[in-house]
């Protein structure tokens, strides 16, 4: 059975982690899978929206340290010291560059490496039985998958602080509290919830999505006076399209917009 599942639903594609049995905790194989997955979904014209998740009772609950303590696992084979990782097989750095938006719907137990997973799509929505821990220093490690880059970010330096230092657990609406997830649910409406705000976003122009997407993530390497200046180029492709005659079209005529992404 495949560690990583791809499901098409009209423009949003499901990506889930398949490996109940093992919380799933993360293999060498399954990294390769999702980032596949997730490249895959990118360059498919059909997906304006991207819903990641997990099987079972956890999201994520980090590394599968069996596979980490084989030759070929994640800590010995997968990834040798004093070498440079392989980006496009990374999931989290996969995962921020990607153009289409990504929705976390955090279904249960979250934990290291997923963390790191979870942090690096754009919007997280959790299940309120689900628990997160930002648990690497209780391993003997830190949030090294891209955590210390996006904790500060998303929380502020010294709330990401005190939650790396001490490898904390949270439950779901602490979570909330603190902005490592942006909307609590109850479980069984999670992919209700997920699919509805994926349905909301894929309806806008998937060209100007992508674009903001990108702007956004270039506004937080860029100062305020080049990133204006960014975002008029790229505005100027936007008003060339079919999507924004659409739109002003759609707006003139009272009626909703049906965008192409052309």
């Amino acid at each position: 059975m495949s560690e990583v599942v791809h499901e098409q639903r009209g423009n949003v594609a499901i990506v889930t982690l398949n490996k109940p049995d093992r919380l799933n905790t993360i293999s060498q194989s399954m990294l390769h899978e999702l980032s596949g997955a997730l490249l895959a979904c990118d360059s498919d014209p059909q997906t304006r929206v991207i819903i990641l998740t997990g099987s079972g009772r956890a999201f994520c609950a980090g590394l599968d340290l069996q596979d980490a303590a084989s030759d070929e696992g994640i800590s010995r084979g997968g990834f040798p010291q004093g070498t440079k990782i392989d980006q496009r097989n990374f999931p989290t750095i996969v995962l921020r560059e990607l153009d289409t938006p990504v929705i976390c719907a955090i279904n249960g137990g979250t934990a290291g490496f997923g963390i790191d997973l979870a942090l690096s799509c754009d919007i997280r929505l959790c299940a309120d039985n689900a628990k997160l821990a930002v648990s690497h220093t209780k391993r003997g490690v830190f949030p090294d998958m891209g955590g210390t880059w996006l904790l500060p970010r998303l929380l502020g330096w010294s709330k990401a602080a005190e939650l790396a230092f001490t490898g904390r657990t949270l439950n779901a609406m602490e979570s909330e509290l603190v902005g490592l997830v942006d909307r609590v649910v109850a479980g069984w409406q999670l992919m209700e919830g997920a699919m509805a705000l994926a349905e909301e976003i894929a309806s806008s122009a998937p060209l100007a999505v992508q674009a903001a997407k990108r702007m956004m993530r270039a506004g937080l390497a860029e100062g305020f006076a080049d990133h204006v200046q960014h975002s008029y180029l790229q505005v100027q492709t936007l008003i060339q399209t079919k999507d924004f005659a659409e739109g002003v079209t759609a707006f003139l005529q009272k009626r909703p917009p049906s965008f192409t992404g052309t």
